[in-house]
């Protein structure tokens, strides 16, 4: 299915050099001598001063925004929080499954993991699970097993401190079967995860998911307060993003800035991230917006600065008096 592959096929391109990428910092004013003063003044590791005023939401970045690095073996997986914090004064961080490599249930990997985020004072927030099998198929058997197979990563994110993993709603049938289908699975995830204080959280990507109806149905029909939303901005296809947003931020435990491309004014072209991050705190949310850049126009290390940037600055705006 499209949506299941999304990740991977992108990932399979990952061998094009980006040529713009001294342009588009120069473009978003995110060049090396202006990271550190941006992101020092607006990220704080845990521990921090306790009197400092608390942000309106805080910034985290998501593994996948630096897949095609990872893939050229540039950026090691153990050292991602190093790297996050170093790179982009950025002091949490949203792990991807694809770079663990079946080391998932490797007790001594997973905790050099957890040991190096805490070395660098960074955050652990969740995991991004793909490629485990459809938690809404029709047969009950394989729709046990993608239940199952999800198990290790539950307990991965408990080891790591993480409060959630991220999965996919994949189903197949009707549109009130897919939702049963895809609950009943759901439900016995989070049930699972309940018992390691996990959160089994369901982004919008692709298939009904994409239906920010639907997928707030799904919730309802779970009603487990422990199985939520991650709305990414970006995934939404041909339904309406912001009304996607609008219903699935309700049972939201995370929140994906999905990026793309940006104009000269540093505005992403597909998303109204002032318009987007006035519902998304509207709902009442304020906790880690995920930086999760999956453009090619830009580089990877500037995609990512200038969706930082952007975030900032539309922070700065929505905590002004009206």
């Amino acid at each position: 299915m499209t949506h299941r592959a999304s990740r991977r096929s992108f990932l399979k391109r990952s061998g094009a050099t980006l040529a713009a990428s001294t342009l588009a910092g120069t473009f978003f004013g995110c060049g090396p001598d202006q990271q550190a003063s941006s992101s020092e003044s607006t990220q704080k590791p845990e521990g921090s001063d306790a009197a400092t005023p608390k942000l309106l939401y805080d910034i985290s970045l998501g593994e996948y925004s630096l897949h095609r690095t990872i893939a050229k073996g540039e950026v090691d997986h153990l050292d991602f929080a190093k790297y996050t914090k170093d790179k982009f004064g950025i002091h949490a961080v949203e792990y991807w499954s694809g770079p663990f490599k079946g080391r998932v249930t490797d007790a001594a990997y997973v905790a050099d993991l957890k040991k190096r985020a805490a070395d660098n004072g960074v955050t652990n927030l969740l995991i991004l699970v793909d490629g485990e099998g459809a938690l809404g198929n029709p047969d009950d058997a394989k729709r046990k097993q993608a239940v199952e197979n999800h198990y290790k990563w539950v307990e991965a994110a408990k080891e790591l401190g993480c409060h959630s993993i991220r999965v996919n709603a994949i189903s197949d049938g009707s549109y009130d079967e897919q939702m049963k289908l895809a609950a009943d699975g759901l439900r016995q995830l989070s049930e699972f995860g309940a018992k390691h204080d996990i959160n089994v959280i369901v982004e919008n990507h692709g298939g009904l998911s994409s239906n920010g109806k639907w997928l707030a149905g799904v919730m309802k029909a779970v009603g487990l307060d422990n199985c939520g939303t991650l709305p990414d901005f970006g995934n939404f296809h041909d339904y309406d993003r912001y009304l996607g947003v609008t219903e699935t931020m309700p049972f939201a435990k995370a929140v994906s800035a999905k990026s793309h491309e940006f104009d000269e004014a540093g505005n992403e072209v597909h998303t109204d991230y002032l318009k987007m991050m006035k519902i998304v705190t509207d709902a009442g949310y304020n906790g880690f917006v995920g930086i999760e850049y999956e453009g090619s126009k830009h580089s990877e290390t500037d995609g990512i600065l200038a969706t930082k940037k952007l975030l900032e600055s539309v922070r700065e705006k929505l905590a002004k008096p009206a």
